[in-house]
């Protein structure tokens, strides 16, 4: 069966603990309801994820191996140089950063920032590097953040591991949730410019209780509001197992797929436009 929700508010990606077994529901077929709300979930609550890593990308051009306050220096002018629009300030490893603070569109990579973001250096040698995050009222047009995270990278495995905690509020309809996630990103095959690919886990609360989300192989672009490959396999508040799979159609369109048991429909997911 197929349905199409244009322009789905909205997208990416998340820690979570095993589900108590009691918690599966193992009779009664999945419903295009189930189906319909299992991506819209995952959809709000990746995009709230996904705002957040593409604010951390800002934080990445430093030396390593230079002191934290070096680093953050070095970084304050990359912030400076890609977004005119923000106003930074930096007290020796730390950083404010305001989007939207002045004239001009703060559009980076796809996606248009406003709100405040601080980033602290706490370690920079190589294979060693941490920085916090923390983020207060970051929008994107579609879904508001608020909240943390501690960054680790290794730069044997040229991967880095994201520990989050976010609260989200979808603009379109103040619809809320609170989650937090743990996953490790590398960069797609064509750089991190393009987009990452993601493994982990992550779970949030909603308005209809709490979702687990186990992430496989999942990649995505900057500006999609839902991944372009991978898989999702997500418990939902019911005790309902399914797994997501996603694949693109065309450069605007994406196929959600929404399996459990024997039952599966399809889902279009259609990215929406981005206006300054």
């Amino acid at each position: 069966m197929r349905s199409n929700l244009a322009a789905l508010a909205l997208c990416s990606l998340t820690l979570t603990a095993c589900p108590p077994k009691d918690r599966y529901i193992t009779d009664g077929e999945l419903t295009l309801g189930e189906a319909a709300q299992a991506v819209e979930e995952s959809a709000i609550d990746a995009d709230a994820a996904s705002i957040t890593s593409g604010t951390i990308e800002l934080s990445t051009s430093f030396t390593l191996g230079s002191a934290v306050e070096a680093a953050a220096s070095e970084v304050k002018t990359f912030i400076e140089t890609q977004l005119p629009c923000a106003e930074v300030t930096l007290q020796a490893a730390r950083l404010s950063v305001e989007y939207g603070k002045k004239p001009g569109l703060c559009l980076y990579r796809g996606q248009s920032y406003k709100g405040t973001h601080t980033i602290e250096l706490k370690k920079t040698a190589p294979g060693e590097v941490e920085v916090q995050h923390t983020w207060a009222s970051l929008s994107n047009q579609r879904v508001k953040v608020d909240g943390t995270a501690t960054v680790t990278w290794s730069s044997a495995s040229k991967s880095r591991r994201i520990q989050h905690e976010l609260t989200w509020t979808r603009l379109s309809d103040n619809r809320t949730g609170k989650g937090s996630g743990d996953r490790v990103q590398t960069p797609l095959e064509g750089g991190v410019a393009e987009g990452i690919q993601i493994e982990g886990v992550r779970s949030w609360t909603g308005e209809k209780g709490t979702w687990d989300l186990a992430i496989r192989g999942i990649q995505v672009r900057w500006a999609d509001p839902v991944p372009q490959a991978g898989s999702y396999t997500l418990l939902a508040p019911s005790g309902r197992s399914m797994n997501l799979a996603f694949s693109r159609i065309d450069s605007d369109t994406i196929q959600v797929t929404v399996s459990s048991g024997e039952r599966s429909f399809n889902i279009n997911v259609t990215s929406p436009a981005q206006t300054p």
